[in-house]
């Protein structure tokens, strides 16, 4: 995502302060202003915009703060430089989301160089992991970290305790990938995915708490990187078919009648 979309929502929230309403697209929000009509845009981008202190949330209510005045004048510097537009695959299909790949191990690993100028992890093996940290996070797996703009505009109290009682068919829908997942990968490499991909540990820190080898947690994450995306894209074992007969003999063989 590019400055200029950050500076979209600034311009609109500087004529006046805007109402969230909820939008038909989940990953998506409106801002809904009185005398200067509704915009669309993205949760992430909220989310990033409120971190970095351009904006303020009372309610369901958002508004422009002194600090997002002072960069639209241009003098403070973009916090969406790190921000990016991902391709992640949810419910079946893929669709392209904003993303901050400065909180981000898993990305900032992918952005990384080898010494052949090769990245250390494949593009699949990206692509798998920000799936399962989508599927986390629609699956509400991670209550009470930022805010979940969908989830308030909507109007929904859940409980703290975060049962599948208060989720709606699409949270259950994504725990229910997430633990299969996580039942494919297996429990040696699961929670470095967890770890990593979900909850955005870095690899020292998931050394340091899982008292392992320096550099081991990059080996273990790449492994578990390969077998999540095998289970995302199973590969075929086999062309269907008659199996052929394979037999050892000359080329002139033939079986005798009586053995």
């Amino acid at each position: 995502m590019e400055d200029k979309t950050i500076r979209r929502v600034l311009r609109f929230l500087a004529r006046a302060a805007a109402n969230i309403r909820v939008s038909a697209s989940p990953d998506r929000v409106l801002l809904e202003s009185a005398g200067h009509g509704t915009i669309s845009t993205r949760q992430s981008c909220l989310r990033l915009m409120q971190q970095a202190g351009l904006i303020a949330r009372k309610g369901e209510t958002v508004m422009l703060t002194e600090h997002g005045r002072s960069f639209m004048r241009g003098n403070s510097p973009a916090p969406g430089r790190d921000l990016e537009d991902i391709l992640v695959e949810t419910d079946g299909e893929s669709r392209r989301v904003a993303f901050n790949c400065a909180e981000s191990p898993l990305c900032q690993l992918y952005r990384r160089k080898g010494a052949d100028g090769k990245p250390f992890l494949t593009a699949e093996e990206f692509a798998a992991g920000e799936r399962l940290r989508s599927d986390f996070t629609r699956g509400n797996l991670m209550s009470g970290i930022g805010v979940n703009w969908e989830t308030s505009v909507a109007g929904r109290n859940r409980a703290a305790g975060n049962g599948a009682a208060e989720l709606t068919d699409a949270a259950l829908a994504a725990r229910f990938r997430v633990e299969k997942a996580i039942e494919a990968v297996g429990p040696e490499l699961s929670g470095v995915l967890i770890d990593i991909c979900c909850f955005l540990k870095g690899l020292e820190t998931v050394e340091r708490e899982r008292r392992w080898p320096a550099r081991s947690a990059k080996l273990l994450l790449k492994a578990a990187l390969g077998a999540l995306d095998r289970h995302y894209h199973p590969r075929a074992s086999a062309k269907p078919g008659r199996s052929r007969i394979l037999q050892w003999g000359a080329a002139d063989y033939r079986p005798s009648v009586g053995g």
